[in-house]
């Protein structure tokens, strides 16, 4: 009878400690299933949970677009002599006459040394007026000289010639090999060109990305864009400012995952089993396959096309669900893209959590034994 009545004392302290043990809650990685489910628009929470499928990859496949516009596309290649402001000419100007415009008696060529190209572009030259020069080449600026000149004196003769100033040039900095200030030659009069004049990139082709700064305009490409798109390999201006630098897209992966950090995008483009991949694939002793999530904040039209609702406003909290375990699942995993800011959560299999409760009721029922036993002896 006392034996029974021990019996029942113990599996009596064995509900309370489980129950005990359920109440204070064990160590895990994040929150499961049912919670992330709990959490969704269609139990009164905020995401909307949504299982992906072909639809979903198509309606979600949004890759940065990254190019450069007309504005850039469409200039023509300057010529290595162009003039810019603040350079230096230097004008001989010849008449067939003994009494001309310019020269002094007895002579029949005037000599005009430093005349400055101002802010404006422009040089002041007697009779002639005021001409634009910034932008032209010395022969350009010659041809309208004469012309300006020839109503006023017969078959004038002009040269124009740069006497300092470096014309026109274009700074490059960032990731590459020199970074400097660099003139517009004749084999460098296009965007790759001026790039491997500085020493090529010097970050991973794949994730090299180049800004163009253009007055108040910005063009950004993808730095293999340059040889896969000809088009995109524009023609340079004076003053052009030229960034080479490193994708600055990353995603955080958690969970049961080989690691939990903030990942930085190594390709243009990233699928959620490369992602996966990329931080060691799921921990085969933990992870539940059929719980994969993707968080994002996913904008106003893609929302609207994933959920086929037409009355959502601004951005919307979205939860996209991988089942791995379904005969399309890795498919549907390679298919899908992981875009900048993403959060990858694998949830843990179930089982851990009973694992868990088991290993600790084990190593508790173990003390209290052995307490027992030291206070019996």
């Amino acid at each position: 009878m006392k034996s029974l009545t021990s019996r029942r004392a113990r599996y009596a302290a064995l509900l309370v400690l489980v129950a005990s043990l359920a109440a204070c809650g064990l160590p895990r990685s994040g929150p499961n299933k049912r919670e992330i489910f709990a959490g969704s628009v269609q139990r009164k929470g905020d995401s909307f949970v949504v299982a992906v499928d072909d639809r979903v990859t198509r309606a979600t496949a949004v890759i940065p677009a990254l190019g450069f516009s007309s504005d850039f596309t469409g200039a023509g290649e300057l010529g290595s002599d162009t003039i810019s402001p603040g350079d230096t000419l230097s004008l001989t100007v010849w008449e067939n006459v003994d009494d001309g415009l310019l020269a002094p008696q007895g002579a029949n060529a005037t000599v005009l040394e430093e005349i400055q190209v101002d802010g404006s572009g422009n040089i002041f030259v007697p009779y002639a007026g005021r001409i634009h020069a910034a932008g032209n080449s010395p022969e350009t600026v010659r041809r309208i000289i004469t012309e300006k000149l020839d109503a006023q004196t017969p078959d004038p003769q002009v040269q124009v010639r740069r006497v300092a100033g470096d014309g026109a040039t274009v700074s490059i900095t960032g990731a590459v090999g020199g970074q400097g200030v660099f003139a517009i030659e004749r084999p460098t009069r296009t965007l790759s060109a001026m790039i491997a004049r500085a020493g090529g990139v010097t970050i991973p082709p794949e994730i090299a990305q180049v800004s163009v700064i253009r007055g108040n305009k910005v063009g950004k490409i993808w730095y293999k864009d340059l040889y896969n798109n000809p088009r995109f390999d524009i023609a340079l201006r004076s003053g052009d400012r030229i960034l080479v630098e490193e994708d600055t897209r990353a995603f955080t992966a958690l969970g049961a995952t080989g690691a939990q950090n903030r990942v930085p995008f190594t390709t243009q483009t990233l699928s959620a089993i490369e992602a996966i991949a990329q931080v060691g694939g799921l921990q085969s002793g933990t992870a539940d396959p059929t719980g994969v999530f993707v968080f994002r904040n996913e904008p106003q039209e893609i929302a609207r096309a994933v959920l086929g609702r037409d009355d959502l406003i601004g951005d919307q909290r979205m939860i996209y669900v991988l089942d791995l375990t379904k005969p399309n699942g890795v498919f549907m995993a390679r298919d899908f893209v992981i875009r900048d800011g993403d959060t990858v959560y694998v949830t843990e299999a179930p089982f851990v959590q009973w694992s868990k409760v088991l290993n600790a009721l084990t190593g508790t029922l173990s003390t209290a034994n052995t307490v027992n036993t030291l206070a019996g002896n």
